[in-house]
C-alpha cells in the first residue's frame, strides 16, 4: 500500500501532504519520485488515436508526468480546481491576468503590488486596451467605491510588496463578487501553508515557486491556480501562451516542496526573532513585518494568516546615501541580491516613492528589505551589529 498514493489526502495535515501529494511510486517502478521527462513529441500508438488525441499526454506543451506531478501536488495543497506551471513568477503573474481582463475592462490594482507586476499591467495591458487604476491597499472593503460597471478584477497583494502592508482580503473578495468581479492575488510572501487564498476568496492566485518552494536559489517557476469558474479560461490562457515551465525547474521544484513546511517554519521564527532584535536598535525608525503586535497590519495577519515568512522590511532613522553603503558593503553573510525564499540570508534597499501612485510613500528614512535564511541567529545579528557600526560611522 505504501507504493500507492493516499486514498483521502484531505484528511492529513499539511506537512503529511507536502510529503505524499503528487507522487506515485507504483507508477514509477517503485522509485519514490517522479523522474524529469524531457520532450516535445509524443507518439501514438495508431492514427485514429492520433486524430482524437486520445492519450494522456500529447505533446510538450500540454504537459508531461513530472509537470502533472507537480501541478497536482499544488492544486491539492491550495484548495485549487487546477494549476498551471510557468517559467518564473512574473509569468504567472501574466497568464492570471490575462484569463481573466478583455479590451475595454477595469483592472484595480493594489498600490503596493509587486513592481513587475505594475510594469506588465501599464506596459501591456494598458496597450491593449485594459483601464488600470491603482487603489490603496489600506481600502477594506471601502473598494466597492471604486468598482465601475466595467471592472473586471481586482488585483490583491498581502503583505505589499517592499511596504509590507495588510490587506482585508475577504472583505474586498465579498464586495468585488457581489459585483460580478474577479479577485487575483500574489501569495508568494505566505504560500498556501501561512494563507488558504482559495479559501479566503481569492479566484486566481498565483505564486513564484522561484521563493520558497525552491528553498534554493536555483531555479525560475510560476504557479497559478483557479477556482473550477476560472480554471477553464486560465487553462486555455496558458495553452494559447504554451508558457512552459523546464521541465528540470519542475522537478526542482518537487523536491523542494517536500520540505517546504519545515524550511517556512524556520524563516518565520528566524525572521520574528530578528525583526525584534531590530526593532530594539537606535538606528532603526520601524520594523515593517505584520507579526508584530504594534504593526498597523497585525490584526488582520492574527484573524487570516497561520504564520509568517522570511521577509521583511525596515526604515532606518535618516542617514545619507553613503552610510547606507558603508553598511552593507561590509555585511559577511548577508548577501546583496534579488529574490529571495532560500537558505540565504539576504538584504537590499528600497524606496517605493518612484512608483507609488494612488498613496504617497513618506516613509521617514532609508527602506531595508531583509530575508533571513538558515543560518545561527547570533551569526546574523553579529553581522548587522557590525554593519550598524559602520552606519554610524559613516554618518
Amino acid at each position: 500500500m505504501a507504493n500507492t498514493p493516499p486514498r483521502d489526502p484531505a484528511r492529513f495535515g499539511p506537512s503529511t501532504r507536502l510529503v505524499h501529494a503528487g507522487r506515485d511510486p507504483s507508477a514509477q517502478h517503485g522509485f519514490v519520485n517522479t523522474p524529469i521527462y524531457r520532450g516535445s513529441t509524443v507518439l501514438f500508438p495508431t492514427y485514429d488515436d492520433l486524430q482524437h488525441r486520445r492519450a494522456r499526454f500529447t505533446y510538450g506543451t500540454a504537459g508531461s508526468p513530472t509537470i502533472e506531478a507537480l501541478a497536482q501536488a499544488w492544486t491539492e495543497l491550495s484548495g485549487a480546481a487546477g494549476t498551471v506551471l510557468t517559467p518564473s513568477g512574473l509569468a504567472a503573474v501574466t497568464v492570471a491576468l490575462m484569463s481573466v481582463v478583455n479590451a475595454g475592462d477595469h483592472l484595480l490594482v493594489t498600490d503596493s503590488a509587486y513592481r513587475p507586476t505594475r510594469q506588465f499591467c501599464d506596459g501591456v495591458l494598458a496597450r491593449f486596451g485594459v483601464e488600470i487604476e491603482y487603489y490603496d491597499p489600506l481600502i477594506g472593503a471601502g473598494i466597492v467605491a471604486s468598482l465601475r460597471a466595467n471592472t473586471r478584477a481586482v488585483l490583491v497583494e498581502a503583505p505589499g510588496s517592499q511596504s509590507f502592508e495588510m490587506q482585508d482580503v475577504p472583505a474586498i473578495a465579498e464586495a468585488v463578487h457581489a459585483r460580478g468581479g474577479s479577485v487575483i492575488m500574489d501569495n508568494t510572501w505566505a504560500t498556501p501553508l501561512l494563507f488558504p487564498a482559495h479559501a479566503r476568496g481569492v479566484d486566481l492566485v498565483i505564486e513564484a515557486g522561484t521563493k520558497y518552494l525552491s528553498g534554493g536559489s536555483d531555479l525560475l517557476l510560476g504557479l497559478t491556480t483557479a477556482n473550477a469558474k476560472h480554471w477553464p479560461a486560465l487553462r486555455r490562457t496558458f495553452d494559447h501562451f504554451a508558457m512552459c515551465a523546464g521541465p528540470e525547474d519542475v522537478f526542482l521544484g518537487l523536491r523542494g516542496l517536500r520540505t517546504m513546511a519545515l524550511r517556512l517554519r524556520e524563516h518565520g521564527q528566524q525572521a520574528l526573532a530578528m525583526a525584534e532584535w531590530l526593532q530594539a536598535r537606535p538606528e532603526v525608525l520601524r520594523v515593517l513585518h505584520p507579526a508584530l503586535p504594534d504593526d498597523p497590519g497585525h490584526a488582520i495577519w492574527k484573524r487570516d494568516f497561520s504564520g509568517a515568512s522570511g521577509l521583511f522590511g525596515v526604515i532606518l532613522k535618516p542617514a545619507s546615501a553613503g552610510a547606507v553603503a558603508a553598511m552593507l558593503d561590509g555585511l559577511e553573510l548577508f548577501g546583496m541580491g534579488f529574490s529571495w525564499g532560500g537558505f540565504e540570508s539576504l538584504v537590499i534597499p528600497f524606496d517605493c516613492k518612484a512608483y507609488r501612485t494612488a498613496t504617497s510613500w513618506e516613509p521617514g528614512g532609508p527602506g531595508l528589505r531583509f530575508h533571513i535564511g538558515l543560518e545561527d541567529l547570533d551569526d546574523l545579528k553579529a553581522d548587522l551589529d557590525a554593519g550598524f557600526a559602520r552606519l554610524r560611522a559613516a554618518r
